[in-house]
């Protein structure tokens, strides 16, 4: 029993490793042949994608050999069209040197022709030259005998009748030029400042710094100077002006050369006494005060003068430049208010003339900037005021405007002839400036005095408050022609010598007067 047991077990162990083995090989044969598939597959893909590269890199190779081709192409016509344009420019130089060959020929030819000419020009010259030469001796020779005068004596007379008769024509000559000139300049140029100063009238009040402080009492003045003269010191130190304190009733004087600074001065002062406290540190408190209020009021002043004017707005340090010249006076005319007035007379004047408006009030307003400067910028204020505004971006024309107003530079446009007109139609207007009478009446001797020193003057009478010079020469010594030219010595002389405002007319009088008596 147990043996048919063990065969059994035996026999199913052996059959289930034979069952076991043959799936093992089935799944081995099916595994190869899944693989073998596979590989065909890989391999039917791989020769499709090789044929579709080489396709693919046929086409592009074909499209770049075409593009090549067709640019190879192009660029052999641009050649042959660039030879064959070279070729025709060469062919039309080749006729072109051809034809100014054949033109120098014939130039040569003519010129060859004239030279022959003047060389029997040049003969018959000779010739006639020495014809000429022989006449004049023979002349000389006798007007020598009938004048019984030498040669030299006689070319010494004949220069002086030479010179008599040129200085004649030289003057009918300036005289009829002249006469020209003011025929047309003179009517326009009268008609154009007329009209300027017509359309322009400006009012003014007679303006200047006083330099005095009145004061509550004389204790005031104690106060003022302090302990030991502290508070005096303080605030001259403060203010860089010196102080006066003398015998004048309930008065100080502030004395300094610097407007602004005088200005300063004077209201801090004058705080100082409504306030009542008067010692150092107060002092230069109010000193500090009073100097940044003024600082943004010469600021306001000089925007302000260029608001009136209707300009464009400037750079700010020319700006205030601009209202320092609110503390400047020239001969007592207020230095901005003249400058306004330059600007507004030569903005219309260059109305007249169809020049710029603007640029020539601009130059106007800004021709006296020079002078707001201190003592430490040396050279004219016209030169002055021109760097500093070519410093801060002004424009050339403006600058030259500026520069040549008192003709220190040369005038390279219109701008600096019209400020310096209308600067003299400022500043010569009747009430504008005052001067001292002494200066007045020297100035009228000096002009008599020039015009007395000339010889044939017979009197000099200076009249319209010097604005006139007349003279009156002896008629047996000047003619009419010197007459015109001393006229102009005169007035040369005086712009050489003499400073004046605006401008001074010479007229020369020259009167003959023949008396007899019929008895």
């Amino acid at each position: 029993m147990q043996t048919e047991t063990l065969v059994a077990a035996l026999v199913s162990l052996g059959a289930g490793y034979g069952i076991s083995f043959a799936i093992s090989h089935l799944r081995e044969r099916a595994l190869r042949a899944e693989l073998t598939n596979r590989e065909r597959e890989l391999s039917d893909t791989f020769r499709r994608d090789t044929e579709a590269a080489q396709l693919s890199a046929k086409v592009a190779a074909q499209e770049l050999i075409t593009k090549e081709r067709s640019e190879l192409e192009r660029a052999l016509a641009e050649k042959r069209e660039a030879v064959t344009s070279g070729e025709k420019r060469i062919a039309e130089r080749e006729a072109l040197v051809s034809r100014q060959l054949d033109r120098l020929g014939a130039q040569e030819q003519d010129l060859r022709q004239r030279g022959e000419q003047l060389d029997l020009a040049r003969a018959d010259l000779e010739r006639a030259s020495q014809v000429t030469k022989r006449l004049a001796d023979e002349w000389k020779t006798r007007l020598e005998t009938t004048s019984q005068l030498d040669s030299t004596a006689a070319r010494t007379l004949l220069l002086k009748e030479v010179e008599r008769e040129s200085t004649r024509d030289a003057a009918d000559l300036s005289r009829h030029i002249l006469d020209e000139a003011r025929l047309h300049a003179e009517e326009q140029a009268r008609r154009i400042l007329a009209t300027a100063i017509q359309r322009y009238s400006a009012t003014y009040t007679f303006e200047t710094t006083t330099a005095t402080v009145a004061l509550t009492g004389d204790d005031m003045k104690g106060r003022i100077i302090g302990r030991e003269g502290r508070n005096i010191r303080a605030f001259e130190n403060a203010t860089g002006v010196t102080v006066l304190v003398d015998d004048t009733p309930n008065a100080v004087v502030l004395s300094g050369f610097d407007p602004v600074r005088r200005e300063v001065a004077r209201q801090a002062m004058e705080r100082l006494i409504l306030d009542g406290r008067i010692h150092p540190t107060r002092i230069e408190e109010v000193v500090a005060a009073v100097s940044a209020e003024m600082e943004t009021f010469i600021q306001r002043k000089g925007d302000d003068a260029v608001f009136r004017t209707g300009l464009a707005p400037v750079h700010s340090e020319v700006a205030r430049m601009l209202g320092k010249l609110h503390f400047r006076r020239s001969f007592s005319q207020n230095v901005l208010e003249h400058s306004i007035e330059v600007a507004h007379v030569a903005g219309l004047m260059a109305a007249e003339l169809g020049d710029d408006i603007a640029a020539a009030k601009r130059a106007g307003l800004l021709h006296d900037v020079g002078k707001a400067m201190t003592h430490e910028i040396e050279g004219p204020h016209a030169i002055v005021g021109a760097d500093f505004l070519k410093r801060h971006g002004e424009a050339p024309n403006i600058i030259n405007g500026v520069a040549s107003h008192h003709q220190e530079v040369p005038h390279e446009n219109i701008l600096g002839v019209l400020v310096a007109a209308a600067d003299a139609i400022s500043a010569s207007r009747p009430g504008s400036r005052s001067e001292s009478m002494t200066t007045y009446l020297k100035r009228l001797e000096n002009l008599e005095q020039i015009a007395a020193s000339f010889p044939g003057v017979e009197k000099a009478f200076a009249v319209q408050a010097g604005r006139e010079l007349r003279v009156v020469v002896r008629p047996e010594t000047v003619d009419d022609s010197a007459s015109l030219l001393m006229a102009r010595q005169i007035a040369r002389r005086i712009e050489e010598e003499l400073l004046y405002p605006g401008q001074i007319r010479i007229t020369v009088i020259r009167e003959m007067r023949c008396v007899e008596f019929a008895k």
